[in-house]
């Protein structure tokens, strides 16, 4: 046991860690870029498949679920065959279940190749991040977890501009045929320039925790289905809905306690007690909330563009790559500003600046221009990465590296969850938040309003010009006056959510400085 320890402690990585990023780079903004690119080519993927626009979700989320449940499972596959080894594995499964998407013929065949593609996935992003704080030294460390912070960020923004790119241009199977070269050089590249440290390689007696296992699937399955089904439903107005969710909690508690149990013969399938560790867990959950606000504002964005102004899939896919190019300068600066300014300074001005960018949100309106997007968008980005980089770096600092693998499976499983729960949040805030307003504005619809009996008398007798009868033309423009009321409260249900997020932001403020940042800290 000492020689594998005192093995540990005399290893280092031979290749420069610069290089061996290429691989690493290659594979997350593969697995984070099929996140998002489905959203606006689902319509056409629903006709090919003959099924709704609400059947056809499940494409996007039989890819989160699977490399949900798949996460926390990295640990133990490493320790079973060894980190590299299942790291180009995952690389494998994921490339060849990207073809599959691409040739599916039928919705069952489709969901398939999406969870086996959310398999290959999930053991990439938890295997790259432990990777990249071990070839890493300190004082590089910033800098490659900016490059790091920017693949992870930017690829699920540029997600749907991409692929509303190729379905317009070619057909919907180019966005996961796309993913073929790509999987070739990332595994090439990942077996060259990779190495594999003696505390990640293959080790004997491994077992899996299968009650563990089991339990954390059913719980995070019928989450989703709750969070998915829950605003279409009316939430715990529905029975069935209600069951569920009690269900989903009662796997979770189970999950919980067979950790706890099985951590002390160190059997379990995550180790909890990382999450003692002061700076990992403020950091976690600091960063669930961003997952949360990030994922939900990059899905109802687009979807406001495209029902409220009649975007094309395209183009409200464009209206996100301002939102890329704050991300890329944030990339750059995140490094410089933590070196001269400190983590936790630099995590309060990203946060700042993407309270900000979620407010200019809140200030939009039907009548604007897609630049009018680009400001906002730009400072969300900016400040989004800003905050995301140091706080994921500060959260895993103090870890020894053994412990990396297992602090960054637990990490995107909650930031999986974080990310699901906060769009189906917003989603039903939208939908809440328009109801109140229609509610609220509708009540003016009536004689007493001069404003409304003038307008209503204008349409109507442009209608009658158009040769109408006036009873017609009279519920045209009731019609017509109605449609632009209900425009009107769904744009501020938009707006109250977009105010919402940078409430989100803000709860997170305090808790910054409880982190503790020692410059001195070396890894072990």
């Amino acid at each position: 046991m000492s020689q594998n320890i005192a093995a540990a402690e005399e290893w280092k990585f031979q290749v420069n860690p610069w290089i061996a990023m290429i691989p690493i780079m290659l594979s997350i903004f593969m697995f984070a870029l099929d996140e998002t690119i489905s959203n606006v080519a689902l319509p056409h993927m629903a006709g090919s498949f003959s099924v709704s626009q609400h059947e056809s979700t499940w494409i996007i989320t039989s890819y989160l679920v699977a490399s949900g449940v798949i996460i926390p499972t990295v640990d133990f596959f490493c320790k079973l065959i060894g980190r590299k080894q299942y790291f180009l594995l995952s690389i494998v499964i994921f490339t060849v279940a990207s073809i599959l998407c691409g040739i599916s013929t039928s919705m069952p065949m489709m969901l398939v190749s999406r969870i086996l593609q959310g398999i290959g996935g999930g053991g990439i992003m938890p295997i790259a991040q432990a990777i990249i704080f071990e070839i890493f030294p300190k004082d590089k460390l910033p800098a490659a977890m900016s490059v790091f912070g920017l693949g992870v960020v930017l690829a699920p923004i540029m997600g749907p501009a991409v692929g509303g790119w190729i379905t317009e241009t070619y057909s919907w199977p180019w966005i996961y045929f796309i993913n073929i070269p790509f999987g070739l050089i990332t595994f090439y590249l990942s077996v060259k320039y990779i190495e594999e440290p003696p505390y990640s390689r293959k080790q004997s007696g491994v077992k899996m925790d299968f009650s563990g296992f089991t339990f954390m699937a059913l719980w995070l399955l019928s989450l989703q289905i709750v969070l998915e089904k829950g605003n279409d439903n009316d939430w715990f107005g529905s029975p069935w809905i209600t069951k569920l969710f009690i269900f989903s909690m009662i796997c979770l508690v189970i999950f919980v306690c067979i950790q706890i149990y099985k951590n002390k013969s160190k059997t379990g399938l995550i180790n909890l007690s990382i999450l003692k560790n002061h700076n990992f867990l403020i950091g976690t959950m600091g960063q669930v909330v961003l997952m949360g606000v990030m994922m939900a504002s990059s899905s109802i964005l687009p979807s406001m563009l495209q029902s409220l102004m009649g975007y094309s899939a395209f183009m409200s896919g464009v209206s996100m790559v301002p939102r890329g190019a704050g991300c890329l300068i944030a990339s750059v600066l995140s490094g410089v500003l933590v070196i001269k300014l400190g983590v936790r300074p630099v995590v309060v001005i990203g946060l700042v600046i993407l309270a900000a960018g979620s407010l200019m949100f809140g200030e939009i309106n039907t009548s604007i221009a897609l630049a009018n997007i680009a400001i906002p968008n730009f400072t969300f980005g900016l400040g989004m990465l800003l905050t995301m980089v140091p706080l994921s770096n500060i959260s895993c600092a103090t870890l020894p590296n053994k412990d990396q693998t297992n602090a960054a499976g637990l990490q995107n499983l909650v930031k999986n969850v974080g990310a699901a729960i906060g769009t189906s949040i917003a989603t039903t805030m939208i939908s809440r938040f328009s109801q109140i307003h229609q509610m609220t504005m509708v009540k003016f619809l009536n004689d007493n309003n001069n404003v409304y009996v003038e307008r209503l008398n204008a349409l109507a007798s442009s209608f009658m010009a158009n040769n109408a009868e006036y009873n017609t033309a009279f519920h045209m423009a009731q019609g017509q006056i109605y449609n632009m009321l209900k425009q009107q409260a769904t744009l501020w249900g938009y707006v109250e959510t977009f105010r919402y997020f940078a409430l989100a932001v803000a709860l997170i403020l305090p808790f910054v400085f409880f982190l503790y940042e020692d410059k001195k800290t070396v890894k072990n």
